[in-house]
């Protein structure tokens, strides 16, 4: 249940759209307000959906985007907000651009990222098929020893305790310890197991919700910037670091070099990450 706020309430903030000329269509914030309250929801409700803070949500709907923390934020905050009220995006972002001189082109993520959608799982020998065809052919000699070898009466000794002889035979030979079968990699490990060791791994999975990220290389180079889905996940590589920003790190479960991150961070929290080919530190 929301407290304090409806459709219609008022913005602790100045609505910096007044500047806005009506005849250039509506502003940013004014339009996210327009199609909030024409949705029945309040700042509330839009906060509780989106994970973002309602003195940012004010902020935004009042076309002032400091409190976002930065151009890249503030994109990830409205293209949130625009698909919570049932806007598309894509007009809001552009606009967004226009007024605050662009974004640079993104960098497809190189074909290595995907890799964890190709690699084959490496599997070990059959070891039980290679034992099982071993005692077959232990048996079948032990058979034909006791069948040829000896005089008549070792032969008819055999051939009375023929199959008293083989069983016990047969006991023995099972019970000589196997060889321990090759262990398999977990399953949440298996995708990242065979990163070299001479590079840094990230894997990024939206467990538990939908989340902004950001990812670039140790040059500055953009990897990723978007909005991961709850059960989507991302793999980023580099040879020295990985630089993360997280608009929702609550929602986020990172392993980095093979290693699950156990830090405990709060929802809705913006996190700034960055890992090496030593992370996890030890200790």
């Amino acid at each position: 249940m929301s407290i304090g706020n409806s459709p219609e309430d008022e913005r602790p903030f100045a609505d910096v759209s007044r500047d806005v000329p009506e005849e250039a269509g509506p502003s940013i914030g004014r339009a996210l307000r327009q199609a909030r309250i024409a949705a029945g929801l309040t700042v509330d409700d839009i906060s509780s959906a989106t994970r973002v803070r309602i003195a940012i949500v004010h902020a935004i709907e009042a076309d002032d985007f400091g409190p976002c923390g930065g151009d890249v934020y503030a994109r990830g905050h409205i293209r949130t907000l625009a698909r919570a009220v049932g806007l598309d995006p894509a007009p809001l972002i552009e606009q967004f651009e226009v007024a605050h001189g662009g974004r640079p082109e993104p960098t497809p993520a190189a074909p290595l990222f995907e890799a964890e959608r190709i690699r084959p799982e490496r599997r070990g020998p059959n070891w039980t098929a290679a034992m099982v065809a071993a005692i077959v052919v232990v048996i079948g000699f032990v058979g034909f020893t006791l069948v040829k070898g000896g005089d008549d009466g070792g032969s008819q000794a055999s051939v009375g305790e023929g199959p008293t002889a083989t069983a016990s035979r047969s006991a023995s030979a099972s019970a000589e310890p196997e060889k321990p079968a090759a262990p398999k990699p977990a399953p949440s490990d298996s995708a990242i197991a065979a990163a070299p060791a001479d590079k840094v791994t990230v894997k990024a999975t939206a467990t538990d919700g939908r989340s902004w990220i950001s990812a670039k290389d140790h040059n500055g180079k953009q990897l990723f910037d978007g909005v991961l889905e709850q059960g989507e996940s991302k793999t980023f590589q580099d040879s020295t670091e990985i630089n993360l920003v997280l608009g929702d790190a609550g929602a986020i479960e990172l392993y980095v070099n093979g290693k699950k991150i156990e830090d405990d961070f709060e929802p809705g929290a913006v996190e700034r990450l960055t890992y090496t080919k030593g992370d996890p530190q030890v200790g």
